[in-house]
């Protein structure tokens, strides 16, 4: 019988018992669907990673104070990093373009005649721009002369701007920071969200002199931007930089650090620690649907090559070969397994761009969930029908029409 025929006749078989294929393919498609969802959200996350280090800068550091290993926010209890650490780090490691104090304060009340708005204000030296490549799009930034000068003088987020001024053109208006009054001069680009997952525009900047001798009445710093011209030595400069502090703020082994560096492969390895714990568990659960659509699979094709012996028996019986009852048999899981795996590709696809439109998960879309279905489909199909088609084929053909 040729192999054509055999193939014709198994997909046949399927499409006579629409309820049993039914119920075969169903684990399959529910697998495929939920990996297909699983990369799409994976993917997105890589990609949002990737977004928010270019956002923290690829080049960057940040010393903020405050001990432990984790990569929280700066501790605002912790009083130990002063202006002198940031001159030090300028003169004494190599290879550094720029190092950039800084002071702040979160949820500083804003206002703008009857338009009030809590954001962060940020005590800036003018290279601030530079360090975190964020100029002003409208108006100019904070300069050195403005720090000297104690100026009141202040530059917008881009949110900031929308929430206090709406449509009106904010330059050269008066808002008050707290109850000082500040000239706006400029507003920053937009840049949206922090690697924190903050909205980086809802932000004053504002000269770090004015900053901590006018509004804050702080002597301390609450971090230093650094910026280095070689990547590459970014993980010598890291531990130069922690040598250095450790030595001037006098902590001995095994005392532990008052500071953290923060670097962008810190907060790829911290996000990426985060979802792909999620991603492995949910893959997981994804594999143990396909194995169990397997095994449903597997035990309703035994239960058929049961009743189907005396549809055996006859094919044998009239010159069907051991190979071509295998062959039958096994064209009915793999079929089942690509029906399923195509069925689920499309639930998959729905549900992504359900949860894209409906929530605030992001997923993206790509061909390897779809590559990588076919793949477990094939495998589910072929493994666990495998044992039903070697049954079926081992009948004999008299003993199977009695």
């Amino acid at each position: 019988m040729s192999p054509y025929r055999v193939i014709r006749q198994g997909v046949t078989s399927l499409g006579t018992h629409k309820l049993r294929t039914f119920f075969m393919l169903s684990g399959t498609m529910v697998g495929i669907a939920a990996l297909v969802v699983i990369m799409a959200i994976g993917e997105a996350t890589e990609r949002r990673v990737m977004q928010r280090v270019n956002n923290f800068g690829p080049t960057a550091m940040m010393l903020i104070p405050g001990g432990g290993r984790d990569l929280p926010p700066p501790d605002p209890n912790v009083t130990t990093l002063m202006p002198d650490d940031a001159e030090a780090i300028r003169e004494q490691v190599d290879g550094l373009t720029v190092v950039s104090p800084m002071v702040r304060q979160m949820a500083v009340t804003l206002r703008y005649k009857g338009n009030q708005f809590q954001a962060g204000v940020f005590g800036i030296r003018s290279n601030w721009h530079a360090a975190w490549n964020w100029e002003a799009s409208e108006g100019t930034g904070i300069t050195e002369q403005d720090v000297a000068t104690l100026s009141r003088v202040c530059v917008l987020g881009q949110t900031v701007k929308r929430e206090l001024f709406g449509d009106t053109a904010p330059l050269q208006e008066r808002i008050y920071v707290g109850k000082i009054g500040f000239t706006v001069k400029g507003v920053l680009e937009e840049r949206g969200v922090s690697p924190g997952g903050g909205d980086m525009d809802a932000r004053v900047v504002i000269p770090i002199t004015t900053a901590m001798r006018r509004v804050f009445n702080m002597e301390h710093l609450s971090m230093i931007r650094i910026l280095t011209d070689d990547l590459e030595l970014l993980p010598e400069q890291t531990r130069a930089i922690r040598t250095l502090i450790r030595e001037r703020h006098h902590i001995r082994r095994p005392e532990e650090d008052d500071f953290r560096i923060v670097t962008p492969m810190g907060i790829a390895e911290m996000v990426r620690g985060i979802s792909g714990t999620l991603s492995a568990l949910l893959t997981a659960l994804a594999g143990l649907s396909l194995v169990v659509g397997g095994i449903v699979l597997m035990n309703i094709l035994l239960i058929s090559v049961t009743e189907r012996r005396k549809e055996i028996g006859l094919r044998r019986a009239v010159g069907a070969r051991r190979r071509d009852i295998l062959l039958q048999f096994l064209t009915e899981s793999l079929s089942v397994s690509l029906l399923g795996m195509f069925i689920g590709g499309l639930v998959g696809w729905g549900v992504t761009k359900l949860l894209v439109r409906t929530t605030s998960i992001a997923a993206t879309l790509a061909w390897e969930p779809f590559a990588l279905g076919a793949v477990c489909a094939l495998l589910v199909g072929l493994l666990f029908g495998l044992q039903p088609a070697r049954r079926a084929a081992k009948l004999h053909p008299v003993e199977a029409l009695r």
